[in-house]
Parts: C-alpha cells; structure tokens; sequence
C-alpha cells in the first residue's frame, strides 16, 4: 500500500501521490470486502464487489488485468461510431453505457440501476472532483453503489498504472499473470523505441499543442504525465511557460508562431480540436512544422495500463518515424 502526499498541482498534472486502498497483495476472494479509497473513504461489502461499474479509461485499465465489468461511462465511441482511444481495449458491444446526456458528469440513473452494481469506480485529477461524475449525479449514484475514487493527481505514467493494478488485485486480478508481465514488457520495448527514436530527431523539436475557436494552448510538458514520461526518455518537447496552477501556455491565435517547432503533437481528443484547425491558421501555419507537414497526433487520455500504453508509445514512435 502507497503513503504519499497530495501535491495542490492542477488539473492533469500528476506528480506526487496520495494515499491509496489496501494492499495489492490482498486478491479478491470470499467473505467480507473492504477498500480505503484515495478520499479516505472506506468501502464495506459483504463480499467482493463483481457487478463494477467504471469511468471508461479506468474500466479499460482494469480490462487489460482481467478485470470485467459491466457498465462503463465517459468516452467509449467516437461519433463515428469507432472506438474512443481513451477506452481502448473494451468492447462497447458487450458493455452497458450509462452515460447520460446533458451536463457533464450525469449518468443514466435508470441504466445504472438497471445493472444492480456492486461497486462504482471513478478516478480523480482534482479531488475531490470525481472524473464524469458530477456532484449532483454522485449524491444520487451513491444510494445505488458505493463509489471508489482513485487519485491520480501527482501520479507519473507508471504511478497511475500502478494504483490501478493495485485496485485490480483487490477485485479479483492475477498481477503474477503472463498477460500483465507481457503488458509490462512491451512497454519497457515501447519506451526503449520512443529513446531511440528521441535520438534520431537530434536538435530538431517537437511542440504539443491544443487549441478552441479563439485560443491556442501550447503544453507544458512537466504538467502531463504521459509527456513528462517521453520527455524522460528523450523526446525533445518544447516547454511552454504554462500559468501558475495550469498545465497550458495559451495565447490568441495571432501569436501562435511564438515557437517553432519541427513537429507538432495536436491533441486529437473527439470532440477537442481538429487538425484541420491548425492548419487553417494563417500565423500558425508559418512555424517549420506546418511548412513540412510534420503533425503527429496526440492521445492526451489513455487506459492506465502498461499493455495499452505500450500501444500508444508504439504508435507515437511509429507516427514521429515518419516525419524523419
């Protein structure tokens, strides 16, 4: 079990840690269930929880330990019907969506209700704000469900992976298993890649960059565990001067130029910005990146898990290889 401190970073930042559940070591079995929660919440069941209900790129996390479940709410399809990276792993077909309509944060209460859980699972980026659970939603949620908060503010990449393998034990996953030790090793092979890939592009920069109708955002790499993760492997990203207590530098579009990169990584989130406005911007457009068509997309949210990440470094290692 994890002690740590919780770091008042913002937002998406993860860097220190906050106290975890019980420990990993403790596998689901029969009897009574207990779990101590990131908001020092515990949990009493009168037997481990089977019927959990999880934020989508939680619930994929769990997934890929072996740990089903049978509702899921957040992103789980793209308009096109496809399936949302951030739930990689899941087959939307096989699970129950009960995200609601509206407001962030709601859930189809009758849906939920529907699938008599056991157990609702969320995390947290600013506790004690729940992650596509608002408030209100919580307060009547709860009456269904006990809900479980993991923190993952402060976590780095691997931190976050590791809080949910160590909830994953607790229901029921096998951390000794040739499908978690192969997860594991293919993101030790995928990160060996990104280093070297790192390398080849020499002095040449990468820019990770968002952006709405009259804003532009340029990351702050040490503010984002993934990037905070390539850069320590030697991904040479451009840190942007991001405000106190933010994770972006933003600015008007009209001063989008402000640093040349010769790759930009652009927030490819369904429902975020568009390559094609990044493109369309005349000042933007004028960086070396944008001049040699040099756009990598960037999956800002994916599954904690080595497995799934081990895909997305895979793929960003792939995606900056042609740009050199």
């Amino acid at each position: 079990m994890k002690r740590r401190l919780l770091a008042a970073t913002a937002a998406i930042a993860l860097v220190t840690l906050a106290a975890c559940g019980t420990s990993a070591s403790e596998d689901a079995g029969s009897g009574p269930w207990t779990y101590t929660d990131d908001r020092d919440t515990t949990i009493t069941l009168d037997s481990p929880p089977k019927r959990v209900v999880a934020q989508s790129s939680l619930a994929a996390g769990l997934n890929d330990l072996g740990v089903d479940v049978v509702g899921v709410f957040g992103p789980l399809k793209r308009a096109d019907g496809s399936l949302d990276p951030q739930a990689a792993g899941l087959d939307p077909d096989a699970i129950t969506d009960v995200t609601a309509g509206g407001e962030y944060g709601s859930l189809d209460l009758e849906k939920l209700a529907s699938l008599e859980p056991d157990l609702i699972v969320t995390n947290m980026y600013l506790p004690p704000e729940l992650w596509y659970i608002n408030d209100a939603t919580a307060k009547k949620a709860v009456k269904l469900a006990p809900i479980l908060a993991v923190d993952f503010q402060g976590d780095s990449v691997i931190e976050s992976i590791e809080d949910v393998q160590e909830l994953g034990a607790k229901l029921g996953a096998d951390l000794d298993s040739a499908k978690v030790a192969k997860g594991r090793a293919d993101f030790d092979a995928a990160s060996k890649r990104l280093t070297d890939v790192g390398a080849k592009l020499g002095d040449r920069e990468v820019l990770v960059v968002s952006g709405t109708k009259d804003l532009f955002y340029a990351a702050d790499p040490a503010q984002f565990p993934d990037l905070d993760y390539y850069e320590s492997l030697g991904l040479p990203i451009i840190a942007a001067k991001a405000k106190a207590g933010t994770y972006w530098e933003d600015m008007s579009w009209e001063k989008s130029d402000k640093y040349d990169a010769d790759v930009v990584m652009w927030d490819s989130r369904e429902g975020g910005s568009t390559l094609k406005q990044f493109q369309d911007q005349p000042v933007f457009s004028t960086i070396t990146a944008a001049k040699n068509d040099a756009w990598v997309p960037w999956e800002a949210v994916s599954p904690a898990s080595f497995a799934a990440y081990a895909k997305v470094i895979d793929r960003l290692a792939d995606d900056i290889e042609e740009q050199l």
